[in-house]
């Protein structure tokens, strides 16, 4: 028994989806506790029983602090670390000011693993323990970015970003090599240790229609993988995409015809979607990633989120570094809630934390091993101080319940309110 971690604090945990049913599918334990194994959670529950029913396990007694998985960031750009928060443009001369000379470095495999190392440490501060990361086309830095992550332990996922057009020569591939690359790296790294590969195609505005055909004949052979790409972020990308293939129904055709369109789709920002669209990402169980601190930096409009979900979208929250303006998922669900209040709905605080955790695994397919406190889950959790600031902490002291107490984190947290961060039940900051 003396491999076995009892961990007390204040415990949160879901029983189903409170986006759908609402506050009371979620379960707070003032005093709980999960118990650790081997890198995995064992048990559950609250500190009395678990001390009595582990009375040999190491106890690390964190007090007041509440415990929660990691969070899971479902939409990332690594190699845009360095650049976050860059100021003043939309997307299409954001990318071509900012993202591309930053991506040509990544082909410098010493550069590439730099960045990657320092994203993950900071992802880690932040108390993001899983994320989804496009890289660049360089094939190094999909090395760097999943050799970074197994130093530190973390199950993560991403893919070489896939372009033949429409950017500078240095950052383009072709149709074939896209394909060629991106299967040798799917056979190098999809599962192994605990990375995924994924398929990724940056948008349709950079890859010709022979590029997308080979990227979805490449997903039709490895069904299993996910596929990434952009989704209807901004107006201006949409009227591009419609000159670039004035054949296509709508944005989400441009996809669907060259086989990039199920249920293993993770389709980022979808703000500005047609009916049919909307149908048919509902009917095949894709995914749909809101990047709210993104979609407000760049100015890309107010996603949806209550009339998706209502209308049985399946959704998971994301930063977008370095579109996005932090590397906060807490930031990130205060965007969201930000958002939301725009379109006339206030986000339940119990929405906000499924979302960047369990909802997330699930955009992912990976709520069976991450994103819960269950047990048998991989034990990525950590622990948030709700009284990190004096302004935090004046606030909180008039909570009623646990929603009045952890609102004030979600709204002006940040890595200070991540007291602890725990990979496969290894503390990582």
């Amino acid at each position: 028994m003396s491999d076995i971690t009892l961990h007390l604090g204040q415990t949160l945990w879901f029983s189903g989806d409170p986006t759908i049913a609402g506050p009371n599918v979620a379960h707070h334990d003032s005093h709980g506790g999960i118990v650790i194994r081997d890198g995995y959670v064992l048990a559950r529950g609250t500190a009395h029983d678990l001390r009595r029913e582990y009375p040999q396990a190491l106890v690390e007694d964190h007090g007041q602090a509440l415990i929660l998985p990691g969070f899971i960031d479902a939409h990332v750009h690594y190699p845009q670390t360095a650049m976050i928060a860059s100021w003043g443009k939309r997307l299409i001369d954001w990318l071509n000011t900012y993202t591309f000379p930053e991506e040509m470095q990544f082909g410098d495999a010493g550069y590439a693993t730099e960045i990657a190392g320092r994203y993950l440490d900071l992802a880690l501060s932040h108390g993001t323990t899983t994320m989804c990361s496009y890289c660049t086309i360089h094939p190094q830095s999909v090395d760097a970015y999943f050799m970074a992550a197994d130093a530190r332990g973390m199950r993560v996922l991403g893919g070489k970003t896939c372009m033949d057009r429409n950017a500078p020569d240095g950052l383009l591939d072709t149709a074939q090599l896209a394909y060629e690359d991106s299967k040798a790296l799917l056979n190098r790294w999809h599962g192994k240790g605990r990375a995924s590969y994924v398929i990724t195609p940056r948008f349709s505005p950079t890859s010709t229609p022979e590029q997308l055909s080979a990227l979805g004949a490449l997903w039709a052979e490895h069904p299993d993988c996910l596929m990434q790409t952009h989704l209807s972020e901004q107006t201006d990308e949409i009227a591009w995409v419609r000159g670039l293939f004035p054949e296509a129904r709508d944005y989400l055709d441009t996809y669907e015809t060259h086989g990039l369109l199920g249920a293993n789709g993770l389709y980022g920002h979808a703000i500005h979607l047609e009916p049919r669209e909307r149908d048919r990402l509902r009917e095949v169980g894709a995914a749909l990633v809101h990047c709210p601190t993104s979609n407000t930096f760049i100015g890309s409009g107010l996603f949806d989120m209550a009339g998706l979900v209502a209308e049985g979208q399946r959704v998971g929250l994301a930063t977008d570094t370095g579109g996005g303006s932090s590397f906060s998922m807490l930031r990130t669900m205060a965007a969201a809630y930000e958002v939301a209040q725009l379109r006339g709905v206030a986000l339940h605080p119990s929405a906000l934390l499924w979302l960047a955790t369990e909802g997330s695994a699930r955009s992912l397919q990976i709520a069976d091993r991450v994103g819960t406190l269950a047990p048998g889950s991989e034990a990525d959790f950590i622990t948030l101080d709700l009284r990190s600031t004096p302004a935090i902490a004046q606030r909180s002291t008039r909570a009623a319940d646990i929603w009045e107490a952890v609102f004030p984190t979600i709204m002006m947290g940040d890595d200070r309110a991540v007291s602890g961060a725990w990979v496969m039940g290894e503390k990582r900051a």
